[in-house]
């Protein structure tokens, strides 16, 4: 955590200060309850941006194509129209099978890694989409491509991991909605991603156990999800030793010694933990789980869909009716309806 950080028991009123000031921690999770937008300096700042900008060049890489199709791509290969629709299935087919793939890399590796590695390796095919000169050098190329849309899975774990739950709603909102508005920039903001980026706020991935957390979560299992904790700093250092002062642990902040902790929700004192074969189960059977999976299912899919065939359906519609109505207009016409 940076030194100048800040650190409360509950979250701030609201105040524009918020946006350029240091962050404001919980000193349980070192979750931010603030979101320092303008502050570079802040990790958690870094860590915002970084996530929506790694998302940002991998949609804009991911979705170059479906303006150009309608009339420059389909015409120089001598695509079908049944050609280029499956063309569009295909680059969002690599997507749906490289996010299940992501989520336990992420666990494994933290999202600022997989976010690079992914940059990475959709920058490749990328570089080679003028070497498509046929339908199935397009799939191919196409479906590469499409590991980017995996981008969305770091960018929101990135996010969930910096910011507490008072805030990381419009957190998500922000990085998600920003990253949906080429080569170099992917590459850019890869290598910004490695140097400038932070796993976690308590340090490198690895060490994301190590919060104040993980002495109060057996005791927040035993006792209930609103009782009244007091924890020393002392003891969670030892509590791996002394696992008995789990029970009844203090936290003294250095800005006012004699406050206590009021953990009201096991969010408070959620710690990541390794992935197994059980608790894999137990996750996919919550209705937390597969609820917002089928409503996500729906509406992405029909987003997905629409961005791929929107500036097609445009240009064919208008293209002989409208004077100038190009494939270039019909790209504009796109971007502002997906907007």
């Amino acid at each position: 955590m940076a030194k100048s950080t800040k650190t409360s028991t509950t979250p701030p009123a609201f105040s524009w200060s918020q946006l350029w000031s240091p962050a404001v921690v919980n000193p349980v999770n070192l979750k931010s309850y603030t979101v320092p937008l303008f502050n570079l300096r802040d990790p958690y700042s870094r860590a915002f941006h970084l996530s929506w900008l790694g998302f940002f060049v991998a949609f804009l890489s991911w979705f170059a194509f479906p303006p150009l199709i309608p009339d420059a791509i389909k015409s120089d290969l001598q695509l079908t129209d049944a050609q280029v629709a499956n063309s569009n299935i295909v680059a969002l087919a690599a997507t749906l099978i490289v996010r299940f793939a992501v989520g336990p890399m992420v666990d494994a590796f933290g999202p600022r890694k997989v976010m690079a590695g992914l940059l990475v390796l959709g920058a490749i095919p990328s570089g080679l989409a003028g070497t498509a000169h046929n339908a199935n050098t397009l799939y191919v190329i196409r479906f590469f491509i499409g590991i980017l849309g995996g981008t969305f899975v770091p960018c929101q774990a990135w996010t969930s991991s910096w910011f507490d739950k008072n805030c990381v709603g419009t957190v998500n909102a922000l990085v998600g909605g920003w990253g949906n508005m080429g080569l170099p920039c992917l590459l850019l903001v890869a290598v910004m991603t490695l140097i400038f980026g932070q796993d976690h706020p308590a340090g490198k991935w690895s060490e994301r156990q190590n919060i104040p957390a993980a002495a109060t979560t057996t005791a927040a299992e035993d006792q209930g999800h609103h009782n009244h904790f007091q924890v020393d700093n002392e003891k969670i250092l030892s509590s791996k030793k002394d696992k008995q002062s789990k029970d009844h642990v203090t936290v003294h902040l250095v800005d006012d010694p004699d406050v206590d902790i009021v953990i009201n929700s096991a969010v408070d004192v959620a710690v990541n933990e390794k992935l197994t074969l059980k608790s894999t189960v137990e996750i996919v059977l919550s209705p937390l789980t597969w609820l917002p999976s089928l409503a996500y299912l729906t509406t992405f899919g029909l987003e997905l869909a629409l961005d791929a065939q929107m500036a097609n359906v445009l240009f064919a519609l208008y293209s002989k009716r409208i004077h100038g109505f190009d494939q270039t207009k019909a790209g504009y016409y796109t971007s502002i309806l997906y907007v």
